[in-house]
């Protein structure tokens, strides 16, 4: 009997696949990965921003189509304009609306910004949700106030005029990352 359940446990833990995140659904996943080979993206990774997480939890993840699993995750700021609260974001397309757009984004050109760690990279709006996002200068950026871990029940709020602003810990690990991209990287920002 006992090398039955023996035999039973070590065949539940070798067939056992842990879920790509809790937090990210595998059908999202499949559709990212689906979309970064049909438009000739980088297939290694891709950057997820969940905004219907609480904005004082990690809603930012990085994650790595080969290893199966986030990488990376931090805070994310969302847009502060049309009456968007640090619990409820509005989301906006619109030139000088100072919220965050929903979408998929290419993110390429890596550039200084005069925050955080002084580099940016600039966004492209793929979808109608955001496709101003290049004109209304939509960056990936950090800025030194965004702290480095999860503040819940506290709220992350102000530090967005519409860009996905994260900590500098954050930054850096997603700017080693970036930086030796030759295709752009998908960023995809949704509820």
């Amino acid at each position: 009997m006992k090398n039955a359940l023996f035999f039973i446990l070590l065949i539940t833990l070798y067939s056992f696949k842990p879920q790509a995140h809790q937090k990210i659904s595998e059908s999202k996943i499949s559709a990212a990965l689906a979309f970064c080979q049909k438009d000739n993206m980088d297939t290694s990774l891709v950057i997820m921003i969940d905004m219907s997480i609480h904005s004082g939890k990690n809603r930012l993840f990085v994650y790595d189509f080969e290893k199966e699993a986030v990488i990376i995750e931090g805070l994310c700021a969302h847009g502060v304009g049309r009456g968007s609260t640090a619990t409820k974001p509005v989301f906006s397309n619109e030139v000088g609306s100072n919220c965050t757009s929903l979408g998929k984004f290419s993110v390429k050109g890596r550039s200084y910004s005069n925050w955080g760690i002084n580099i940016h990279y600039k966004m492209y709006g793929l979808e109608k949700t955001n496709s101003n996002a290049f004109k209304r200068i939509v960056v990936l950026h950090s800025y030194t106030p965004v702290p480095n871990k999860e503040i819940y029940p506290q709220t992350l709020f102000g530090q967005s005029a519409g860009c996905p602003v994260l900590s500098d810990a954050t930054m850096k690990k997603i700017d080693d990352l970036l930086k030796t991209k030759k295709k752009p990287v998908l960023l995809w920002i949704y509820t």
